[in-house]
């Protein structure tokens, strides 16, 4: 396979900040929060540039969707090595409201106006924890899918992928056009030199709107209440096996 890849890039608050609810409840705090590109797509980037300079193939093209902001995360991309960009461009209340099949949708159009052979996405965002975009968007392109990828290597027009799954390991073959989603250990993504992050100020990024690709971004979910777990109750320490039965039985655990 000698194509084109897509990798969708998602912005999110970055992992290393503490998450605060609204007061109003309506969602978390964004303004003025430290935002970076979502560690599962950062991945998926990697193992793009990576099958490019193995020459598998030929172009890597990075998607986001969001405001103008999003931009940011797109350069981030094109610095590990991407070749350039589509910021989907998507504010306001549909963007609060963006979700995977929105997201998905978009995608699919993408990939068929790009003539996209491999669509290459992190399993899951760490805002929203979903893990369904990639799913729905081989749904939607009725493309075949290797979601939770550790290994990935290409054989022409296949592609073999490890999957990391609850009782160990499954070994896959798939035909492309397809679309992959990547695990934690698949990958360590390189970090974006200064030379690379200067190029990657002149690498092209195009802005076009869901209405242009013939998306409705509308959502038929809402969200009622956002609130913060409730605080751990601290922990007790028992001497004894008897003690711990006892302290279970007052607490009404057996």
């Amino acid at each position: 396979m000698s194509g084109r890849v897509l990798v969708g890039v998602k912005r999110v608050i970055d992992y290393a900040v503490k998450i605060r609810v609204k007061p109003d409840n309506t969602g978390v705090v964004t303004d003025g929060v430290k935002h970076s590109m979502n560690p599962f797509c950062e991945i998926a980037v990697e193992e793009a540039v990576k099958l490019k300079e193995k020459k598998l193939i030929k172009e890597v093209v990075a998607v986001s969707c969001g405001p103008q902001q999003s931009q940011e995360t797109i350069r981030t991309a094109l610095a590990m090595g991407a070749d350039r960009g589509i910021h989907v461009d998507v504010s306001g209340k549909d963007y609060e409201n963006l979700g995977p099949l929105q997201v998905s949708k978009i995608l699919a159009a993408l990939a068929k106006q790009e003539d996209a052979q491999l669509i290459l996405l992190g399993k899951q965002a760490i805002d929203d924890d979903c893990n369904q975009t990639g799913q729905m968007t081989a749904a939607l392109l009725d493309w075949p899918q290797g979601t939770f990828a550790s290994e990935v290597s290409l054989e022409g027009d296949k592609i073999n992928l490890v999957r990391e799954i609850d009782g160990g390991l499954e070994h896959i073959k798939i035909n492309t056009p397809a679309v992959i989603t990547a695990d934690l250990r698949l990958n360590t993504p390189r970090y974006a030199t200064l030379p690379n992050i200067m190029k990657a100020k002149k690498k092209k990024i195009v802005t076009v709107k869901p209405a242009d690709l013939g998306v409705d971004v509308t959502s038929r979910l809402e969200v009622l209440k956002v609130e913060e777990p409730p605080q751990r109750q601290a922990g007790m320490k028992v001497e004894t096996v008897e003690d711990l039965v006892v302290k279970l039985k007052e607490a009404g655990r057996v």
